[in-house]
């Protein structure tokens, strides 16, 4: 399975890498799950959520780290992508 990834803003994943967890964003708090994407789905997410925004991180992750809380399900245009229902910690990265 290829690698999947999350976009954040530095500060946030500096802060996630000293507490030892990423709980993810305010809209990955409200739909409760961290949103991920594969590398063809990057593009898109940057346009439709970090538009304008500076400063970010691009995180790598296999997804067999991941374990069960990783699920794949759809969004934009019925695309399948991964949703982590679970904390990431920035040790897999």
């Amino acid at each position: 399975m290829a690698i999947i990834y999350k976009i954040c803003p530095r500060p946030a994943w500096q802060d996630a890498k000293h507490e030892g967890t990423y709980t993810g964003s305010p809209d990955d708090q409200r739909d409760g799950f961290i949103h991920l994407s594969t590398a063809p789905q990057l593009a898109g997410t940057l346009r439709k959520h970090f538009r304008g925004q500076s400063n970010l991180v691009l995180i790598a992750f296999d997804p067999k780290d991941l374990g069960p809380a990783l699920k794949w399900e759809p969004s934009r245009d019925g695309v399948l992508f991964p949703h982590l229902y679970a904390p990431l910690t920035p040790d897999l990265a």
